[in-house]
């Protein structure tokens, strides 16, 4: 079947479940939940109704919608009797719950399906993205205000277009999609940039996370763990992470997950401040410091991403990484964390550990590749999710 084809199959099962919680919305309030006789003539009309748009929903591995909503006459008839004997009406209330819990199980089941018919597309689209980009912003300055249009920027807003139709509505969209459909409309020299520098990093990210659900498992290999784990292993391990295969909001996405992960870390949240020299978006978060006497303090940390590979963080980023964390204050910032994808150079470590010294807030912490290694290494299940394992 072509792709096309399916995802029209889907947008018109998705209208019919829209349909279908629309009956559902209304019946029920006919729903009895105490003992009653008789029904009413709205909710009959309610259950021809939804009879009719039941085959509507085309099975999803072999389940679908298959059962009328139930018999409010019987229902009522049934709390009685139950209440005659004395025991409690579980099954009825289950029976009045039923419709509504499978229209949630067919919803699910519809947006997963959605994911896996659209994953393998998502990629080549995203792939094309990236190419293209860097082909549109060379040899244009970043403040040009000249329109361009070519076969580069035509293939990434025909790209982005059919990224929206793949997506529909199974993927929160937290990203800058509103600046980047804005940016591709001017189509001036500078938008472009932005798209390369802010937009379509932060877009990938979501279209990333809407390809793969949170309970759709990763791919695994059909293996028995018990089995392989007895056999003989040759090799070794590596604490080595592929850190290429990271955008910059896919690192600072990990760098979350890593932060939310420590017992010690609370209230993790982004930030996003613009006053940043790199306009980067920072992570904020509170150390939980205990002494032995049972008392309790908190830090207030901001960190930084930088996930620079071709370069290291030298002494006078890191000096402008200093001078915009201190403008999220008050409250005060007691820490600062750089977190690098790469290396720092020697200055770099010089001028935090000079700085240090002086025993003034805020204390800097650098964290190259190796240390973040180190804790993912912990974590393993951080860094697989993120594709690094």
């Amino acid at each position: 079947m072509e792709l096309e084809e399916l995802l029209r199959v889907m947008d018109r099962s998705a209208a019919n479940l829209s349909k279908l919680d629309g009956v559902w919305e209304r019946a029920q309030a006919f729903i009895p939940t105490a003992p009653s006789l008789g029904t009413h003539p709205e909710y009959e009309d309610l259950k021809r109704a939804w009879a009719d748009l039941l085959p509507g929903l085309p099975p999803i591995d072999g389940w679908t919608i298959t059962d009328a909503l139930p018999d409010i006459a019987e229902m009522g008839q049934s709390f009685i009797d139950y209440l005659e004997i004395g025991e409690p009406p579980t099954s009825v209330h289950a029976a009045g719950e039923k419709p509504g819990n499978d229209l949630n199980e067919y919803r699910y089941r519809l947006n997963r399906a959605r994911r896996r018919a659209a994953r393998g597309r998502l990629q080549e689209l995203v792939s094309t993205v990236d190419v293209a980009l860097p082909l549109v912003v060379h040899n244009v300055s970043r403040d040009s205000q000249s329109i361009l249009v070519n076969d580069h920027t035509e293939q990434i807003m025909i790209a982005v277009g059919e990224i929206e139709r793949l997506l529909g509505d199974t993927t929160e969209r937290t990203g800058r999609w509103a600046d980047l459909h804005r940016h591709m409309r001017f189509s001036q020299g500078h938008d472009w940039h932005d798209i390369c520098e802010f937009d379509w990093p932060s877009v990938r990210a979501d279209i990333e996370a809407g390809a793969l659900g949170d309970s759709d498992p990763l791919p695994i290999p059909d293996i028995d763990l018990g089995h392989a784990a007895s056999g003989q292993l040759t090799g070794s391990a590596t604490l080595a992470l592929p850190w290429d295969r990271l955008n910059d909001d896919g690192f600072e996405r990990l760098l979350y997950d890593l932060l939310r992960s420590i017992p010690e870390h609370q209230n993790v949240q982004w930030l996003m401040n613009t006053r940043a020299p790199d306009r980067g978006r920072d992570i904020s978060f509170e150390r939980v410091l205990r002494d032995g006497t049972g008392g309790v303090r908190n830090e207030r940390i901001i960190v930084q991403a930088k996930h620079w590979r071709s370069k290291p963080v030298n002494a006078p980023a890191v000096n402008e990484t200093v001078i915009a964390g201190k403008l999220w204050a008050p409250p005060l910032v007691h820490g600062i964390v750089i977190a690098t994808s790469g290396r720092f150079s020697s200055d770099a470590v010089a001028w935090a550990e000079r700085h240090n010294s002086e025993g003034v807030a805020p204390y800097i912490d650098l964290w190259p590749e190796s240390r973040l290694e180190t804790l993912l290494a912990q974590r393993p299940d951080i860094a697989a999710a993120h594709g690094l394992r």
